[in-house]
């Protein structure tokens, strides 16, 4: 593994990109009408359907950024900016109306996609294949790590939501935005600083 590398650091960073208190308001709009009973074995199916999702981008994520012709000091960069923009989204949410009719019982959308394997967590996944070459497994074991804390939260969806109520998960979201923000900031440092050691290098 590189010394850089960090499983800790990693599942954070995937934890705090999937969001799983912020989701929990539209997961249980999703679920309204749908049985407590049932609500766990739909989040438990349709999470293993989201791990299979970032699993598979774990290990393909490589061929597919090898195709676009991608660098890491760019890989680095752009999800250094796509993580600032998702922290600033959380510390400044937008009102979101949520349908007041469900009648369909949830599957893939919205769990599998987009809450636990959305745009964002598969972008921010091939930025870290693409920065860390050869810790896969490490990878892997944050990606599970991260996966299995956010299925529980989202389980545990109705008694979070009780407990903490509306505005508790909006200060758990806005810290968790205030941390992606930092590691946002020093993902965009990394960038640009390899990218400016490999152009002096290249002079």
């Amino acid at each position: 593994m590189n010394i850089d590398f960090s499983i800790l650091s990693a599942t954070l960073l995937f934890l705090f990109v999937i969001d799983p208190f912020g989701n929990i308001p539209i997961l249980l709009s999703a679920m309204k009408g749908v049985p407590q009973k049932r609500q766990s074995k739909i989040v438990l199916r349709d999470g293993l359907i989201g791990l299979l999702i970032l699993v598979s981008f774990l290990f393909f994520g490589a061929e597919f950024l090898a195709l676009l012709h991608l660098e890491t000091e760019s890989i680095s960069i752009a999800g250094g900016v796509v993580l600032f923009v998702i922290a600033l989204k959380m510390i400044f949410p937008s009102v979101i109306q949520a349908d007041k009719h469900q009648p369909i019982e949830p599957f893939i959308v919205p769990i599998s996609i987009p809450m636990l394997a959305g745009p964002s967590t598969l972008a921010t996944l091939l930025v870290m294949v693409k920065s860390y070459p050869g810790d896969e497994i490490g990878l892997l074991i944050s990606v599970f790590a991260a996966w299995g804390i956010s299925v529980v939260i989202l389980a545990l969806a109705p008694l979070l939501n009780r407990i903490l109520k509306e505005k508790g998960l909006a200060a758990l979201e806005r810290l968790m935005g205030m941390l992606l923000l930092m590691m946002a900031v020093q993902m965009l440092v990394n960038g640009v600083r390899s990218l400016f050691t490999h152009t002096m290098a290249s002079l």
